[in-house]
């Protein structure tokens, strides 16, 4: 009987053998500065729970494809069940004038401030006009189906949007309209009021016009998700619920005229 002979060499066919692929590593949380805990704390107070925690598994896995934050308007793609992705946005007021005047004058009176807005941090000091103010400060919209307020798409926009802030803080300051050069224009034109020794006791001196009082309609002390589950169970979607909410801000104002 032969001896068995030697089998063919396969070694060149063969590489070297692959690892075993490194575990993801977790997202950080949402959140994480004062500024992105605030922003949080605001969509979780005011949203649906459930959904809410839809959204922000949604913005951990990956789910929103594009972010644009715009003044006054968070845009983004979010995938969801369906093929294509839907069109969700987050919408909020943008600061007035007078709010700006505001920050500009707190910044002017305390040391480093100024400063700390020129190197990327946005002081705390500020929260009382950045931070947006109750139920209804968001206003949300998407392209998908469902008539929650907001969507689990909406919500992870929202979501996506803190991490942003805890990324770079001056972004909060885009969001609400608020322009940072000129921010340090308006703090650096400080100027003086020359005095008239002619009136040195202001009694001839021209008053100022009394500042006009913002109107807050009294739907703006509603809980909003209540009010606008009583319009959605009038069978309406969510672009009529919009319009439906504006014009009842509408009549408001009428009657406060």
């Amino acid at each position: 009987m032969n001896p068995r002979g030697k089998g063919p060499d396969f070694s060149e066919y063969t590489g070297p053998r692959r690892r075993a692929p490194a575990p993801v590593k977790p997202r950080p949380a949402f959140g994480r500065t004062f500024w992105g805990k605030a922003f949080v704390r605001v969509v979780e107070e005011i949203g649906d729970k459930p959904r809410v925690t839809r959204g922000r598994t949604y913005a951990r896995s990956g789910q929103v494809l594009a972010l644009d934050i715009e003044p006054g308007v968070v845009t983004a793609e979010v995938q969801g069940s369906q093929l294509q992705p839907f069109v969700s946005t987050l919408s909020i007021d943008t600061l007035d004038q007078s709010d700006i005047d505001d920050i500009i004058t707190k910044i002017r009176r305390v040391p480093g401030s100024l400063a700390a807005l020129v190197s990327g941090t946005v002081p705390d000091m500020l929260a009382a006009q950045l931070i947006p103010d109750g139920p209804s400060a968001f206003r949300f919209d998407c392209t998908c189906p469902d008539v929650g307020w907001p969507c689990k798409h909406a919500a992870a926009v929202a979501f996506l949007t803190a991490e942003r802030i805890d990324t770079d803080p001056l972004r909060l300051l885009r969001l609400r309209g608020v322009d940072l050069e000129q921010l340090i224009g308006g703090v650096e034109d400080e100027s003086t009021v020359p005095v008239d020794v002619e009136n040195w006791f202001g009694i001839a001196a021209a008053l100022p016009a009394l500042p006009k009082v913002q109107f807050r309609p009294a739907i703006d002390d509603l809980d909003i998700r209540r009010l606008r589950e009583a319009v959605a169970a009038l069978g309406l979607d969510m672009a009529q619920q919009n319009v439906a909410l504006d014009e009842i801000r509408s009549i408001y104002r009428r009657l406060d005229g």
